[in-house]
């Protein structure tokens, strides 16, 4: 493992060179929230995040590393009160191999609610009225450790519909997806840009045994899923602000066609400007849920809200 202690982009852009199919893991020694970090770094190639004690763990394909990265990386630490961010930084090159070791000592049994979720080596008995889904660490988010993704699946066992088709945007894992056809949606299809994410995702959907009633295609989020192919009655978008704001008109198509639209991946001071842009386009929120810093928002197209107008 090849490894510098400091953002030195030379360094860097020549063991990127190595093997575009590894990773690099940079550690940042910080009393910042992992969560907070990635809200102000806001890089959409960010693969994984975890919180180590006095340390940051983040990791880039090493194929999607250079200079506006390291930049990026500076300026968030500068912005969050570091004002040489150098010593606090190591990076390291981590073979692909390595990759689900150092996810899988980490990852434990989960319950949200009634949703169980844990990794294949984790045995755990069931409480009457639960559901299980089995997902082990791979090259995405979702195994449903992150406040946005706990959010999204408290909300879903108490809105899921036997009738609905979900649509999941920058599904990951499908987890979400999974789980909202488990509490007895329709059918369910994940799409995310990341054609890595969407292999897992398929992966995951054949160990729990999922049917053809569960789809996953590899899209772009702000691309418009043709109402022929897939209409959707829930729409769930756990993305980031970024990715929210670029695809605000599609998802909004969405809530005007009647969809609920339920919107993740935001720190809280976020909200305002992700409100105004989709409030922008008719589509308003009507109910927020919180946690760790972090929010869910449920938005509606103004023509499908109580009385016909949403504050």
């Amino acid at each position: 493992m090849a490894s510098t202690s400091k953002v030195d982009q030379s360094a860097m852009s020549e063991s990127v060179a190595v093997d575009a199919g590894d990773w690099i893991q940079v550690d940042v020694r910080t009393s910042l929230d992992a969560g907070e970090l990635l809200g102000v770094l806001n890089d959409p190639d960010v693969t994984g995040a975890w919180q180590e004690d006095d340390q940051v763990h983040l990791y880039w394909p090493a194929g999607r590393c250079g200079p506006d990265t390291w930049q990026g990386l500076n300026r968030a630490l500068i912005q969050l009160g570091h004002a040489d961010p150098d010593p606090a930084v190591t990076i390291n090159h981590l073979a692909n191999q390595d990759w689900n070791a150092q996810w899988s000592r980490l990852v434990e049994p989960i319950r949200i609610g009634r949703v169980l979720i844990r990794p294949s080596w984790k045995n755990v008995s069931l409480n009457s009225g639960e559901i299980e889904l089995i997902i082990d660490p791979k090259q995405a988010f979702g195994t449903g450790h992150h406040a946005t993704t706990q959010l999204l699946i408290e909300w879903l066992q108490q809105i899921v519909r036997p009738n609905d088709r979900v649509l999941d945007v920058g599904t990951g894992s499908g987890v979400l997806a999974m789980v909202a056809l488990r509490l007895g949606a329709a059918e369910a299809l994940g799409v995310d840009f990341d054609a890595v994410a969407v292999d897992c995702a398929r992966e995951y959907a054949q160990v729990n045994g999922f049917d053809g009633r569960l789809m996953l295609a590899v899209r772009h989020a702000q691309a418009r899923q043709s109402h022929t192919t897939f209409d959707p009655t829930l729409v769930l978008a756990n993305l980031d602000r970024q990715t929210l704001l670029a695809s605000a008109e599609s998802l909004c198509e969405y809530a005007a066609g009647g969809a609920r639209l339920f919107l993740s991946g935001l720190l809280v001071e976020q909200r305002s400007e992700i409100e105004t842009a989709y409030a922008a386009r008719g589509v308003y929120v009507k109910a927020v849920r919180e946690r760790d810093g972090w929010l869910a928002l449920e938005a509606t197209g103004m023509e499908t809200c109580d009385g016909g107008l949403c504050s």
